[in-house]
């Protein structure tokens, strides 16, 4: 399971949290404006925007997890199982794979607006990369500076949802999460005042208490709550280090760690978080044993290649003894 969120003080930063059992390897991958994208029914894009993000890199083509691309328009996909439906290719349609979705719309999309104009006439289609990578089922959020939506193929159709909160995690679909949201009214980060009874006096005995009733367990619609209280509280200046490790914070507040959610292979963990400045093309990271902020600059890169530019994660921490 995952959780994405957007954060906004002088720029605009976009990232998440992926949970797994376990890691397929996965690279800071640069793709370049001219690296040849070939779709299997939407034919070849030699020319697009050049985009920044987590990939599984295979045969040399960047199976993205979220990626942002030079214009600011980011994308991530998260697990949606049980729902995420794709139907076969619809004639008439503009079909595109699972894997396609995250590249084909930031080939040519600089904002949600003309990312919306695309969905319209878009079908996401049953189709696996290969024999070995079949497709996973997914749903999106697509954010920039301005706003954000959430894509979900289901039964009945594909639904693009605005996120007004800019925070996306797991099933149920998210029409539930923007409506259990209701059911913290009562959250709050200032000290609570006493509703128990009028003629019965009670004090407050720590900081914090306002924001009893807050979930704090692993489940997806948990994590949502949590992940927007947090975001929607947030304060931080406006300069990138103070940013960027506020962002960070934000997913550290639902990150999850070894050994709390068990599945079948083993244990559900935070293998990576990221925060990418939309702004400035920069995409931070920090990896389950190293806690260090990583980050690798797209702009620094040739972007009129055609070759992918892939970092492996450095996924070692270093101890900082003081004295």
């Amino acid at each position: 399971m995952c959780t994405a969120a957007t954060y906004k003080t002088k720029d605009h930063y976009f990232g998440r949290n992926l949970d797994y059992e376990f890691s397929y390897n996965e690279t800071v991958t640069i793709t370049p404006r001219n690296y040849p994208f070939t779709f299997r029914t939407m034919g070849k894009n030699n020319k697009h925007y050049a985009m920044i993000g987590m990939a599984f890199v295979q045969n040399d083509y960047p199976l993205y997890y979220d990626a942002t691309n030079e214009m600011g328009l980011s994308i991530a996909g998260l697990n949606f199982p049980n729902n995420a439906f794709y139907p076969k290719k619809t004639r008439g349609k503009n079909n595109v794979a699972p894997f396609e979705f995250i590249p084909y719309i930031l080939c040519t999309c600089k904002s949600v607006a003309q990312a919306r104009k695309l969905l319209a006439n878009l079908n996401i289609y049953d189709e696996n990369f290969s024999e070995q990578l079949p497709h996973s089922p997914l749903h999106w959020i697509i954010a920039d500076a301005k706003e954000s939506i959430v894509v979900e193929p289901l039964k009945e159709g594909l639904k693009v949802y605005d996120n007004p909160v800019g925070i996306l995690t797991n099933n149920p679909t998210f029409d539930y999460h923007l409506t259990n949201l209701s059911n913290y009214a009562n959250v709050s980060r200032q000290e609570p005042q006493n509703k128990f009874a009028e003629n019965f006096n009670l004090v407050p005995y720590s900081r914090g208490m306002g924001g009893i009733g807050l979930p704090g367990d692993l489940s997806s619609a948990s994590r949502f709550v949590k992940a927007t209280f947090t975001k929607l509280n947030s304060l931080s200046g406006e300069d990138e280090l103070e940013s960027v490790n506020q962002f960070f914070h934000i997913l550290t507040s639902v990150e999850q760690q070894k050994g709390c959610c068990k599945v079948e292979k083993g244990f559900e963990y935070t293998i990576y978080s990221s925060c990418c400045n939309t702004d400035k093309g920069i995409y931070y990271y920090t990896t389950y044993n190293n806690r260090q902020i990583v980050g690798v600059n797209m702009n620094k890169e040739d972007l009129k290649s055609a070759s992918l530019k892939s970092y492996p994660l450095l996924k070692q921490e270093s101890l900082f003894i003081q004295n």
